[in-house]
């Protein structure tokens, strides 16, 4: 959210001061960078002032349970439970969401090995600005199944921004509204980057730029984050990159109490399956998104009351911290109930049974089993040693074809791989696409559908990537040969009438004709030479006179020059070719035609030529 707009109003010293403190309880000992009370007093330093990213829209406010989760005895931070081999309900995200996050941070730390970004501040990032993608509401491409869009940024309660994109990306052509699972306004995402070409990115290797897609938007949120040069294991980095979405010390603690929740630990859940948040910032003039809002502040309490601060855990008044808000309460099942005392047995709320009293014993529902993570690919293999070879214009005999694998080298199935062609070849793929997203199947192949050479001939490599997980993409070498040229063994006339003209005129219009086989078939396409030749045959050279050609794309007077060798002439589908018509000079006399091909089938042809009539 932009630096340079403004939506909220500003708060009291002591609501800032309330939130302030509650924050640093919640995270002191587990912000990057922070210790202690340092973290309750760290001042932030001001973002960039010229990239905005989502003009102001509102955020979902929902914190983390205070308790982060907890990692197994042995366990290496997987924030899992030790007997449900699970963490928190919020600590589960998407699979393809999570995909994206992890692969978008693997693209940077490639790019910008100095930034060292952090999936997990994507995943915070993207747990306040869309809620994970409304839970991971996305196809297998990534792209969600319903736009996900900002309130209408008309300047009542958010920035006013009309419309840049006609509408292409928001649908809105009066004014702009963020878009995505990062809600990126469309002016920042088409031109609003630092070298004018937009924050946009390609992600998933489709040859788009889409918000809409999450591997697309993770990346380019990865890519401002990182801007500047900035280093993300410094806390004022951090801070600048996170403060450079929204300029608000309540956004930057909400995103920074969800990225140390996820540090702690995550686990995968299936796309549209995990928790949704419910409270929202909605500006100072309520809701204008279309649904998007709950209609609530953090406290839960429907509406609330504009111009105060939804605070981390509390519904109270500025000057009066509140009690724990509703959603945030992980110490309540802890507590004793009204009229309990420790040595005394019944429920929370004090009306169980009293000592003595005969109790019904409570059936224990078994506890569920925690479903199979599905596996991983952690590499793809291409399959076959040989690169792939074909001539132009055919089929290539073996289809490209990549196996995933985990680590341990077993076959990963169900893994969506997208083979991609360069734009150096002109061969496709069926429905004359240059992209194809495969799944592979129980034995962990992913086959392309049969690749068409075209005409240009070469080397290209054809790449195969994951478009859900960070496993590294492999290439797959192909050529294009040249069609073989077309060979004749025999060249014969079609007719064997007489071939005779009077000096001066010409012969009958295609009278000449040949036909050229090879093997006896019909020779297509095959090139053939013919020369008016001299009568010797042991020295057979072109003549100086009688029978010529015209060439063809000569004009004006060079017209009218004999041409005694022609080239360029090809036999067509059947093997036939009618040569061009021949005229003749003023010597008369038995003339010789020879046709000749590149595979040395030779064919002379007689041209007589009579006087012509004294007048």
């Amino acid at each position: 959210m932009a630096a340079t707009f403004r939506r909220r109003l500003h708060r009291g010293a002591a609501s800032t001061a309330v939130a302030a403190l509650v924050l640093a309880a919640l995270t002191a000992s587990q912000a990057p960078g922070a210790t202690g009370t340092a973290a309750a007093k760290r001042r932030p330093a001001p973002p960039p002032s010229d990239v905005p990213i989502d003009g102001g829209s509102g955020y979902y406010t929902d914190l983390p349970p205070l308790k982060s989760p907890v990692p197994p005895h042995g366990s290496q931070h997987t924030g899992q439970d030790p007997a449900t081999g699970k963490g928190p309900a919020e600590a589960g995200l998407p699979a393809t969401v999570l995909a994206a996050y992890k692969k978008a941070a693997s693209t940077i730390g490639s790019s910008d090995p100095g930034c060292r970004l952090p999936w997990q501040l994507l995943a915070g990032i993207g747990k306040v600005e869309s809620g994970q993608a409304r839970g991971g509401a996305v196809d297998a491409e990534g792209t969600t199944l319903q736009p996900i869009l900002g309130p209408q940024l008309n300047g009542r309660g958010f920035a006013r921004i009309t419309d840049t994109d006609g509408g292409r990306y928001d649908g809105d052509l009066t004014h702009d509204r963020a878009v995505g699972p990062m809600q990126f306004i469309p002016s920042t995402w088409a031109n609003g980057g630092p070298d004018g070409t937009g924050w946009g990115a390609d992600g998933n290797g489709d040859g788009k730029k889409d918000p809409n897609n999450v591997f697309d938007a993770s990346l380019a949120a990865g890519g401002y984050l990182c801007a500047g040069g900035r280093d993300l294991t410094a806390q004022e980095d951090l801070d600048r990159a996170i403060l450079g979405y929204n300029h608000s010390e309540e956004y930057l603690r909400t995103v920074l109490s969800w990225y140390t929740f996820y540090r702690n630990g995550t686990h995968e859940v299936p796309d549209g399956k995990a928790v949704l948040p419910v409270h929202r910032d909605t500006g100072r003039h309520g809701d204008d998104n279309g649904g998007r809002s709950e209609g609530r502040h953090h406290d839960g309490a429907p509406g609330g009351e504009p111009g105060k601060s939804p605070r981390p855990g509390g519904s109270g008044t500025p000057d009066r911290p509140g009690k724990p808000g509703k959603g945030h309460q992980p110490e309540k099942d802890h507590q004793p109930g009204k009229g309990q005392h420790p040595d005394k047995p019944g429920r929370p709320d004090g009306t169980g049974p009293t000592p003595g009293s005969p109790q019904k014993p409570t059936p224990q529902k078994p506890t569920p089993k925690p479903p199979t993570e599905p596996a991983h690919p952690t590499a793809l293999v291409r399959v076959g040693d040989t690169d792939l070879s074909t001539t132009a214009g055919t089929d290539f005999a073996t289809p490209p074809q990549v196996r995933a694998q985990d680590a341990r080298g077993k076959a990963v199935a169900g893994v969506p791989v997208r083979f991609t062609l360069p734009a150096a070849t002109d061969a496709r793929f069926p429905g004359d696409a240059t992209t194809v997203t495969v799944t592979t199947d129980k034995d962990g192949l992913a086959t392309a559908p049969t690749l068409r050479a075209g005409d240009r001939t070469g080397d290209f490599r054809i790449r195969a990537a994951t478009v859900r997980h960070t496993a590294p993409a492999v290439e797959i070498g192909a050529t294009v040969k040249a069609k073989p040229a077309p060979k004749a063994d025999q060249l014969a006339r079609t007719s064997d009438k007489e071939l005779t003209a009077t000096a001066g005129k010409a012969f009958a219009e295609d009278a000449v004709e040949i036909k050229a086989t090879y093997q006896g078939k019909a020779a297509a396409g095959v090139a053939v030479t013919a020369t008016m030749v001299t009568a010797d045959p042991n020295n057979p050279v072109e003549n100086d006179k009688g029978p010529y050609f015209k060439d063809p794309e000569a004009t004006g007077a060079a017209r009218n020059k004999p041409l005694r060798t022609l080239t360029g002439l090809t036999t067509d589908a059947d093997g036939l070719l009618k040569l061009p018509k021949i005229y003749t000079d003023a010597h008369s006399g038995t003339f010789l035609l020879r046709l000749t091909t590149a595979d040395g089938a030779v064919l002379t042809v007689k041209l007589k030529v009579a006087p012509a009539a004294r007048s």
